[in-house]
């Protein structure tokens, strides 16, 4: 892999990583601290789970799965920059950098530190962080290159 692919997933784990402490840090601060009335709030929550707390408590299960996803979408990101697909690589960076971040969490505490707290439409969104943006992200990505790039190979 490049320089740039390594430097593009350090920095969004960093980023990842350094926002959560500092949420982190001083998390009486951060028990629904109002930024947008109504709206937007950050709130320190200690996730033992997954995507919406599923699976909580398997820390050990979900460290395996993101250990495996982040080392084959480092292979997939090596393949698909070799083949030129550049939505489809940005998609696997975004998501490599998003469950590596996580990972890490998972694997120094035993669970995943998520503060964005949005109420839409007054309905309390699951709070999430900057690893789980960048999976989001790059999952549409990867959905927007299956859409715009089927495979063009066809099968019989």
């Amino acid at each position: 892999m490049l320089l740039m692919e390594w430097i593009g997933i350090a920095v969004l784990i960093a980023l990842d990583q350094v926002t959560k402490y500092l949420i982190a840090s001083n998390p009486a601060g951060f028990l629904n601290k109002e930024i947008i009335p109504g709206f937007f709030y950050l709130t320190y929550v200690k996730n033992t789970g997954a995507a919406w707390s599923i699976l909580s408590g398997q820390t050990m299960i979900l460290s395996l799965v993101s250990a495996v996803a982040v080392l084959a979408m480092l292979w997939a990101l090596e393949k698909t920059r070799k083949e030129g697909k550049k939505l489809l690589f940005s998609a696997l960076v975004l998501m490599t950098a998003g469950a590596a971040g996580n990972l890490i969490d998972r694997l120094l505490l035993g669970f995943v530190r998520d503060f964005l707290n949005f109420y839409i439409f007054g309905y309390d969104f699951p709070v999430f962080n900057v690893a789980d943006i960048c999976l989001c992200v790059g999952v549409g990505l990867l959905i927007l290159h299956t859409i715009l790039e089927p495979d063009s190979k066809e099968t019989d």
